[in-house]
């Protein structure tokens, strides 16, 4: 396959200022959000900030001991006899509540912009910026931004390097020798500004005593600047071709270009300890090898041969998803739906997107983006069994809404979830699937056998019905249900029966002996609830299509995602065309496209699959840069870009049946989640079928 020709043919492009759709260069564990210029020169264009930022870079305001965990208020919930408490509300303890909420929060480490000046001094504003074209190179990785000022023209290249949090920028344009550009950066300070994390933001200007920036090591070629704010620092150096810098406001730093040339060339790095910098050349050189490595690793698909007109955008979705997971998702730390961009919920990462951030790495042959994150649920395997030691339950706990630290946060909704349980083991099943040795099993059995004692002990034995239940309390994945009164949702019993049979295959592959509790609870838990010949939200929901066909139609992952073994086929699809007839999708979630896609390929129905996959919906849009966009003040949503590519994995290279749990042969049609009409070309190398 031509894999540069099917990326290229994709490249996006920018004409004009686009308020949602900011380009972005990076590494996985740190990016660079852009404007129009290349930098981030003219920030209020855009509905949302232009990120810079790490999965180092984290922030306590008033120091990580401000408030722990034992500061917020609990609410009891009765669990069949046992009260458990949760921080679901804020109660008496408002102030500790929305503090825990908030920190640590990922820092914005820094605006770096150019300065236009015009021919009598003043500041160029967005307006003056005009002929543009600006195109990102997703084979190398760098971004190229051309553009004129007050009739001069200005080149601008942007790139990141693969190893070392730093940008490289060559900038070429006759304002140099004119003395009419500059550049700057800007520190923010640190803190959130608001309890609702839509509104919260890191304000530019203002509250210049709550952080420090001191220059430290400045010469004619380079210099360094020490950043700290409560308990927390970092260091940012920054070198240049020629040209001098100067303070020009509390935490403002200018870079005043020699004017003997048209020419300039600068790289600034950031870090926890140290900074590092290189020449831009070399900076360019390594992007340029790094993203060449990745387009020709792995997998590809071309949908080119297609017949059907809707072919082109779903390549398009494919090979800009690709970029942008490898970027934002494919770090040392599970990443927040907005990635590297700018903070979405505080910053905080939540654990049961993983899954769809993530799952489709090693179905596309780079399950290394994958293993980079999950030795991080080792780290924190002490703060999931203290939470769950702490609500009477063995094994692990792994909590919902998390920073760096593993640590939940109080929430009205995070604390009740469980689908995130069963993740880190379904994840670990694939790194197993891709690397199967003993060196993957050791690696992860910590988290694969205490996610599963925490499963038994947390499903109730039903002596009436003679079945374990789950909840309540519990909120199940659609998350408008009351923890209270929510109970036995599908997805989550075919999750848990899942998750457990995942350990008990770890321990007979390990020769080890098996908690035989996994095996009772896995064989007897509740059947899947359903009415009238469709599955419901769950058990104490009957009115599921009536009132409650919002949010995430998350009954449907029981089929597709997952194997299905508790699910009647029949009444699956039922199902499925009931969601298709009357939910309400303006309310619905990036990932839950496809989710029902999946579910629709699993029920042998591909036009379908195809339909949910590209149903036109505002969820579903996907930007020019490739983010799938939400709402206003959320523009990337990329749980959703990593459900694209698991779904398309899985449509296209097939995946294995199972009947009484028993995995029965490969698909014998190739493709088999696309139409067989010939309306659908679909070529491929390297995807693995899922199991």
């Amino acid at each position: 396959m031509d894999r540069r020709q099917i990326v290229e043919r994709h490249q996006p492009e920018l004409n004009k200022w686009d308020p949602v759709s900011p380009f972005t260069v990076g590494n996985g564990e740190f990016a660079f959000s852009a404007d129009i210029t290349g930098l981030q020169s003219f920030p209020n264009q855009y509905e949302v900030p232009l990120g810079t930022q790490s999965n180092w870079g984290w922030h306590y305001s008033g120091g990580p001991e401000l408030y722990t965990e034992r500061d917020a208020a609990y609410q009891a919930y009765d669990t069949y006899g046992r009260p458990v408490g949760y921080a679901m509300k804020p109660g008496d303890k408002a102030e500790a509540y929305h503090w825990l909420r908030q920190n640590p929060h990922r820092l914005q480490l820094g605006r770096i912009s150019f300065r236009f000046l015009t021919e009598s001094g003043e500041e160029a504003q967005a307006e003056d910026i005009t002929n543009i074209s600006q195109k990102l190179n997703l084979w190398s990785g760098i971004l190229n931004s051309e553009f004129v000022v007050h009739g001069e023209p200005v080149h601008v290249m942007t790139a990141c390097h693969p190893a070392i949090d730093a940008i490289g920028v060559r900038v070429i344009s006759p304002l140099i020798k004119q003395g009419r550009l500059q550049v700057f950066i800007r520190f923010p300070a640190p803190d959130m500004t608001s309890a609702t994390w839509a509104k919260a933001v890191f304000p530019d200007l203002g509250n210049d005593g709550r952080h420090q920036s001191e220059l430290r090591e400045s010469g004619i070629n380079g210099a360094s600047i020490a950043r700290s704010m409560d308990a927390d620092s970092y260091k940012v150096s920054w070198s240049w071709s020629a040209g001098s810098l100067e303070r020009t406001g509390a935490h403002e730093f200018t870079l005043l270009p020699d004017a003997s040339g048209e020419s300039l060339e600068f790289s600034i790095g950031f870090g926890q300890e140290s900074a590092q910098t290189s020449e831009v050349k070399e900076i360019k050189a390594a992007s340029e090898r790094h993203w060449e490595s990745f387009w020709m690793s792995g997998a590809a698909i071309d949908f080119s041969g297609s017949a059907d007109p809707r072919a082109y955008e779903l390549e398009r979705r494919v090979v800009l998803s690709q970029f942008l997971l490898a970027l934002h998702s494919g770090g040392s730390l599970p990443p927040q739906e907005t990635g590297l961009m700018y903070n979405s919920w505080f910053g905080k990462s939540h654990l049961e997107m993983h899954w769809w951030h993530a799952a489709h790495f090693p179905l596309w042959g780079r399950e290394n983006y994958l293993l980079n994150s999950m030795d991080w649920y080792a780290q924190i395997l002490p703060v999931a069994r203290e939470l769950a030691h702490s609500q009477g339950y063995e094994g692990a706990r792994w909590p919902k809404m998390v920073g760096f630290d593993g640590k939940p946060c109080p929430s009205p909704v995070a604390n009740g979830l469980i689908w995130q349980q069963p993740h880190p083991m379904a994840l670990a099943e694939l790194c197993y699937q891709a690397d199967p040795s003993s060196a993957t099993l050791e690696r992860f059995r910590s988290i694969v056998f205490e996610s599963a004692d925490f499963m038994v002990s947390f499903a109730h034995w039903n002596e009436e019905n003679r079945v374990y239940d789950l909840g309540p309390p519990l909120i199940p994945a659609q998350e408008c249900h009351p923890m209270e009164g929510s109970k036995n949702p599908p997805y989550e019993l075919e999750y848990w029966k899942y998750g457990l049979e995942i350990a008990m295959r770890w321990a007979e592959r390990m020769q080890q002996p098996a908690n035989p509790l996994w095996a009772k609870v896995a064989g007897s838990l509740a059947v899947p609830p359903q009415a009238e010949g469709v599955y419901l939200a769950h058990e104490l929901c009957p009115e599921t299509f009536l009132t409650k066909n919002r949010d995430h139609p998350s009954m449907l992952g029981a089929l597709g995602i997952l194997p299905g073994t508790l699910i009647d086929r029949k009444v699956m699809r039922d199902t499925l065309l009931k969601v298709k007839e009357v939910w309400i999708w303006e309310s619905a979630w990036g990932w839950d496209f496809p989710m029902c896609a999946m579910t629709a390929a699993r029920l042998g129905e591909p036009d379908l699959a195809v339909d949910f996959l590209l149903l036109d919906a505002s969820k579903n849009t996907y930007l020019t840069n490739g983010h799938n966009y939400q709402r206003p003040g959320l523009s990337a949503y990329l749980p959703g870009n990593g459900g694209l590519l698991a779904a398309v994995a899985m449509m296209a290279s097939g995946w294995m049946e199972s009947d009484g749990g028993e995995a029965k042969g490969d698909m014998a049609v190739n493709n088999p989640g696309f139409p067989q009409d010939g309306s659908w070309s679909v070529k491929w190398e390297g995807l693995k079928p899922w199991l």
